[in-house]
């Protein structure tokens, strides 16, 4: 498929999925992203406090896709609401993120055609990232917390990436950090490190300590 025609299909796509995202955190209630940002040492008793616009993009992250303790899962209750046609673009999206996967993501190279290569460095494997803002200003060696979606043969990021800064934070610094705050994790790796919910948490907390936030430059929708 040329460069024009993966170009048009991600900006569909793309669209789709800042709709979506947006539709569903209008079905959250505003004590359930209180309660996500507190989590993320983001709050002054019931006020959440940011140091920057981008801050606000971790807590709704959780809040969408991580279930509270007892409760269903957001984009279950968006889907029941939604009732997308079988195989329309919206279907697809919404799929999509229901299957997204949290990772820590290295830039190893720009993709032949468009975008770029990433390497999951929990799972040992490459994706194929289509996002024209970072394949504009972010560099190979690039490293970066993020939760990508696939809804065709190529990845989007879900809203947010979080930069691995080593002048702020090392990536090992990072992940002693994550650790400490949570012991459990040690023990495990791979896509079930990635898969859990405390590392998610972890390494948002880290990124708002480091503020790390502060530094991006290209905001995901």
């Amino acid at each position: 498929m040329p460069r024009s025609e993966i170009l048009a299909r991600y900006r569909r796509l793309r669209q789709i999925s800042k709709e979506q995202h947006e539709a569903v955190l209008d079905i959250i209630a505003q004590d359930v992203l209180l309660d996500w940002a507190r989590r993320l040492d983001m709050t002054e008793g019931k006020a959440v406090v940011l140091e920057s616009d981008n801050e606000l993009t971790l807590p709704e992250d959780l809040a969408i896709y991580l279930p509270r303790l007892g409760r269903s899962h957001p984009l279950d209750r968006y889907a029941q609401v939604a009732r997308f046609a079988l195989g329309s673009d919206e279907a697809i999206v919404l799929a999509a993120m229901r299957r997204a996967r949290f990772s820590l993501w290295r830039i190893e190279r720009r993709h032949p055609t468009t975008g770029l290569i990433l390497r999951d460095l929990l799972r040992d494997e490459e994706t194929w990232l289509v996002d024209e803002a970072m394949e504009k200003n972010a560099p190979p060696g690039m490293e970066m917390a993020a939760r990508l979606l696939q809804p065709a043969s190529f990845a989007m990021t879900a809203r947010i990436i979080v930069p691995i800064l080593p002048d702020l934070m090392t990536l090992p610094e990072l992940m002693a950090e994550v650790f400490t705050r949570a012991p459990a994790l040690r023990r495990l790796q791979g896509d079930v490190l990635a898969g859990d919910p405390r590392f998610a948490i972890g390494i948002y907390r880290a990124a708002v300590a480091a503020g790390a936030m502060d530094r991006v430059r290209f905001k995901r929708k």
